[in-house]
């Protein structure tokens, strides 16, 4: 899905974005569900995920699952 296709919604990003732009965006959509964005492209394109994914994502980036992705 086009980001600029959900224009009433409100992304948030995160307090350990840079300024150089290295952050991704999220936007609650009506029915649960969560949009995600590159915050230098938020015209691009938006990732949908149930509310259920991004829990287990954000509790799996809690535990230092993906640690190994950025080490």
């Amino acid at each position: 899905m086009c980001a600029s296709a959900l224009d009433s919604v409100v992304w948030t990003k995160s307090r350990h974005s840079n300024a150089t732009g290295n952050c991704v965006e999220l936007a609650r959509l009506p029915g649960g569900s969560v949009a995600i964005r590159n915050s230098r492209d938020p015209q691009g394109p938006a990732l949908i995920y149930t509310r259920d994914e991004i829990a287990a994502f954000v509790a799996g980036a809690r535990d230092g699952d993906f640690d190994s992705v950025i080490g």
